[in-house]
This record gives C-alpha cells, structure tokens and sequence, in this order.
C-alpha cells in the first residue's frame, strides 16, 4: 500500500505538485474511506461529533480539487451499515448533521456541475434525509462535471446480496438465464452500475483495511493510505495520493514486459 512518503519532493510546492499530476494519467474514479474523524475529536477533548463536522470541511476540499482534477467519479463512504451499532445518540447527530450538510452545500455543487448520487439502502434511512437526497439527485441529474457519490447506509456485502437478490427475481421471472450471469451482468446490477471501477482508493487514519467498501468494484484498485485523520486531510495529500499513484504500473493480473 502507498503511504504518503515518498509521493512528493519535499522542496515542491502544492502547485508545482498540481502542474506535475496534470501531466501524468489522472484517475476516472477515487473512493475515500474517510476515517478518523472521531479520533481527531476525542485527542482534543472535543465531543465526536465535532470530528464529523470538521470532516466536512474536508469534503469540500477534495470536491473542489477532483474538479480542478477533472476527476469523473469521487465515491466517499459516509456512513456503512456496521455504523448503525454506534451510540444512539450519535448516530441520530449524524444523520441530521448529513441532510444538514447536504442541504447547505447543494446549490454551490449544482452550480459547479457536479451530480450527486447516492450508494447503499436508501430506504431504510430517516424520511427527511431520503427526501433532502433524492430532491438533491433530481436537481443534478443533468450534471456532467463530477459525479460525487455519497455511499450511506452502504455495506459492499449488502450491496452484493442485494444483486443477488435482483438477478434471482430475474431469474424467477424467466427473464435471465442463469448460464448468462457473468461478471459484467453482476456488476450491471450494483449500485454502481455503468461505473468505472475505483482506479484509487485512498484511507485515512492509518488503518490497513478495507472496512467493507466496494468489495466488488475493487478487485484492481490502487490503494493508498495516510496516518492523517479525515478532518486534517489536505488538497496537497489528494495530490501525494495521485502522484504516487502515477508512479505505479496496473497490471490487472497481466505480466507486463519490464
């Protein structure tokens, strides 16, 4: 996995950095596992929730830079399945802190061309939140400069049982041939179907896992991690995380000629 030493020179700045990564291959498709925000909060004594609004700030770093990128998809995981086991309390504060944030930062994201979409269970989320996200989505839906994908109420197991399910009512209605089901048909029944696959997957905080996030879709996926905390990530780390993604060589299972 990269880590954020070694991506730049320590003597380039953000935009001499900016300038070299626009020259070399920039990803379709980064997804963000954005961890860390409530142990950003509790080092500084503040309630967790402090950290999941501070991370908002991030979010909105990282949008404007994808777009500076001409980055086409940017997947963040907002809230998984597992999370419905924290605290009561907190998990009602990030809901509403979600639809709130959603609703205040909507029109600047229309106003810059970018879409939202939406990955996970929607339905079993809190009414107001489905109605604010599916309001939003209609609004963007003509949108062509980014595609930002919210991944709430998201498992990357729950997201596969519920293909399956789709395909085996398929199957039931006489629809689909069971010998026809094959990569491409499981990955057109996804929620991210007519998607490109993440190229880059970046994870803050320093853990070394994949926490249950697009299992599928990352099969060839790039993986980069930094020790530093949502809340703290930079513009100057999503440009480390693209550089040394630059420097590597994809093979996809191949054998490439050295």
């Amino acid at each position: 996995m990269g880590q954020t030493l070694g991506a730049a020179r320590l003597d380039e700045t953000d935009e001499e950095l900016l300038e070299r990564v626009r020259k070399g291959a920039i990803p379709r498709h980064v997804a963000i596992i954005m961890d860390g925000n409530g142990r950003w909060a509790s080092r500084q004594g503040l309630p967790r929730i402090t950290g999941h609004r501070a991370g908002a700030e991030s979010v909105r770093t990282v949008v404007e830079a994808a777009l500076e990128l001409g980055i086409e998809v940017l997947t963040l995981y907002t809230f998984s399945v597992e999370n419905w086991r924290r605290p009561q309390e907190e998990v009602e504060a990030l809901m509403l802190l979600i639809e709130h944030l959603i609703h205040r930062e909507i029109e600047a994201l229309h106003a810059g061309g970018v879409r939202l979409g939406v990955l996970g269970r929607i339905h079993e989320l809190p009414p107001s939140l489905q109605e604010e996200l599916r309001r939003d989505m209609e609004m963007t839906a003509g949108n062509k400069a980014l595609l930002l994908n919210l991944a709430i109420n998201y498992g990357g197991r729950a997201e596969i049982v519920d293909a399956a399910r789709a395909l085996a009512r398929r199957v039931q209605a006489g629809t689909l041939d069971p010998d026809d089901i094959e990569e491409d048909v499981i990955s057109n029944a996804l929620y991210t179907a007519g998607l490109p696959d993440p190229d880059l997957l970046i994870r803050t905080a320093g853990e070394l896992r994949v926490s249950n996030y697009l299992l599928w879709q990352i099969a060839y996926t790039e993986m980069w991690v930094t020790d530093v905390p949502w809340p703290a990530f930079s513009r100057r780390l999503l440009l480390e995380a693209i550089a040394d993604y630059q420097r590597r060589q994809r093979k996809f299972g191949m054998v490439l000629d050295s």
